[in-house]
């Protein structure tokens, strides 16, 4: 008799690779924070492009449309002239934000040793 193989021993790895490379994403990561800390009824698609800061027009369209397809991004379009367009994380998008604050909160915890190793490193290199 052989036991059941682990859940995860054989996952589709070309379905896992792409969802890991929209959540691991860097442009994802800070639209999913930026929507975490905005009001529950969501933030306005300008503001969020003010708050994440150096992103594209067409890479915050992208990005949002992405994350609206896989369910982790809702857009409400308010019948006003001109149309209000509203964003604002779903269930699913909420219980990403979990795992995307911690690792956003490490980096910039560690932002300091990193540039740190980081020169250290070079100038060994430099030297060899």
């Amino acid at each position: 008799m052989t036991a059941n193989p682990h859940p995860h021993s054989k996952p589709d790895c070309r379905a896992v690779s792409e969802v890991l490379s929209r959540v691991g994403d860097k442009w994802t990561v800070l639209i999913v924070k930026s929507l975490q800390a905005a009001p529950e009824e969501g933030r306005r698609f300008n503001e969020l492009k003010r708050d994440i800061g150096g992103i594209s027009q067409q890479m915050l369209t992208r990005s949002l449309r992405a994350l609206e397809r896989d369910g982790m991004v809702a857009r409400t379009v308010h019948a006003t002239v001109p149309p209000q367009v509203e964003y604002r994380l779903t269930d699913l998008g909420h219980s990403l934000a979990v795992p995307v604050l911690a690792l956003a909160d490490w980096t910039f915890e560690n932002l300091p040793l990193i540039h740190a190793n980081r020169t250290a490193y070079d100038r060994v290199a430099e030297a060899a």
